[in-house]
């Protein structure tokens, strides 16, 4: 490690002057004084503009199963499908293949509809949701992300809503109710008053854009519940989670909750522009052609996108990627669950499977005894129970700035890149090490 970033702000300076914000999205802008620029990857590792070397756990915030090197085969498909041409207007085999990949793997989905991004695929989902229901209102979490757009920019309760960006008409606000997540009697009540009017609820399984929170017992089951009793569909954001959480089942087949759609991105497509859209056959034919809620795309599909996407997916089945994975994710959260024990009881280790987080709260536990040991499982029985974050206003009420302006930079500074803020995920790849794991909680104790 060096203090020498002097390329990546002569490069931001340049780009301040025809980028907004000198990003092409938001969250690179938000360290301070600039964010690094990268210059290339090399397995667990990122090297930055300046040829500064890190441990990387931001994994392009979620797309790399991988890493920076991809295995063989993704590589020879990725080559392969780019050699015969970049784009058709037309149908391809490999499209076929992947969709059927998904299907036999993920409980929810008989039928899938690829498109380019996450954002793409919630609109096309609460689309679809309205259409097949004939109803407009959908249900979300206080603190979960749904992309980019009009239906989900909203904030506040389900009784006094406004949207959270500008350029979002009231108009949408109006139909989008907003509920604390893990809060059973919340969104009970919001369907006791509006049951009939709701096209679906639309929730991440776990909140992962907002710190990581897990459901509490029987949240999801009671979601499931609702939707069935008043005919709304149940909309799983698997962006994030899907093919990361839970495997090739993803989210939904470890919590043992089948929702009526789910969306994708990310992992889907093997580090490739993507996004995806599955559920039940009579309501996935709602899509034209086969019905009337309109949706389409010129990239949709991408030949070389499907073939990272269907190669990634296939060496996970077929080597120990997951269990690789799962257990060094496991071994740096009961790592870290050690160190915040020692030096910042009010801190949650937070996370499952391959994705942690570090929660900077402000509450301690009176003790620590039958604590949550690999992060935070919303165990009524843990004495960190009533401290630890359950809801995205719980991450929000910590110590965000303490994390940015102070922590992120010293874990920087030790050769450790995190994701730049307290709430998105951080992932753990199949290229990552236990002396990557070492050198992290090394870190860790240093900064904290």
């Amino acid at each position: 490690m060096t203090d020498d970033f002097e390329r990546s702000r002569e490069l931001y300076d340049r780009a301040l002057s025809v980028l907004p914000g000198g990003v092409n999205s938001t969250v690179r802008a938000v360290t301070e004084p600039y964010p690094q620029f990268a210059a290339h990857g090399e397995s667990g590792h990122i090297i930055d503009a300046d040829g500064n070397r890190y441990i990387d756990w931001v994994m392009a915030l979620g797309p790399l199963l991988y890493g920076h090197d991809l295995p063989e085969p993704v590589t020879a498909a990725i080559q392969s499908h780019a050699s015969e041409g970049p784009i058709y207007g037309l149908p391809t085999e490999v499209e076929v293949d992947h969709a059927e990949f998904v299907c036999r793997h993920v409980p929810s989905v008989e039928m899938i509809r690829f498109v380019n991004s996450g954002t793409e695929a919630t609109v096309s989902a609460v689309r679809l949701a309205r259409g097949y229901t004939g109803r407009n209102k959908v249900v979300i979490m206080q603190g979960g992300y749904h992309g980019a757009q009009e239906s989900t920019l909203v904030e506040g309760s389900a009784g006094d809503r406004r949207p959270s960006s500008a350029g979002v008409p009231e108009e949408f606000a109006t139909h989008t109710l907003p509920v604390p997540f893990n809060d059973t009697e919340a969104v009970t009540e919001v369907f006791a008053e509006h049951g009939e009017e709701i096209a679906c609820v639309l929730v991440e399984p776990v909140l992962a854009n907002t710190g990581i929170v897990t459901p509490i017992e029987e949240y999801h089951e009671t979601l499931r519940d609702l939707c069935d009793d008043s005919g709304a569909l149940l909309v799983f954001d698997e962006v994030i989670t899907g093919f990361r959480v839970g495997g090739l089942a993803c989210a939904q087949g470890k919590f043992g909750v089948t929702p009526d759609v789910t969306t994708f991105g990310k992992l889907i497509g093997g580090g490739f522009p993507v996004g995806a859209i599955g559920g039940r056959v009579e309501i996935m034919e709602t899509f034209t052609p086969t019905g009337d809620v309109f949706q389409s795309g010129t990239f949709s599909g991408h030949p070389v996108t499907m073939a990272a996407g269907l190669e990634s997916l296939t060496f996970a089945a077929e080597n120990d990627v997951y269990e690789h994975v799962h257990e060094l994710g496991d071994r740096l959260r009961r790592g870290l669950t050690e160190i915040v024990a020692d030096q910042a009881p009010e801190y949650t280790v937070a996370g499952t499977d391959g994705m942690f987080k570090l929660l900077f709260g402000r509450d301690a536990p009176a003790n620590f005894d039958n604590h949550c040991e690999a992060g935070c499982a919303q165990r009524d029985s843990c004495p960190r129970y009533g401290t630890c974050p359950k809801t995205g206003t719980d991450v929000a009420r910590g110590e965000t700035d303490r994390w940015r302006r102070v922590f992120w930079g010293e874990m920087r500074d030790q050769g450790v890149l995190l994701s730049q803020n307290q709430f998105e995920s951080q992932f753990v790849t199949y290229a990552h090490t236990a002396e990557d794991v070492d050198e992290t909680l090394e870190a860790y104790k240093e900064a904290l």
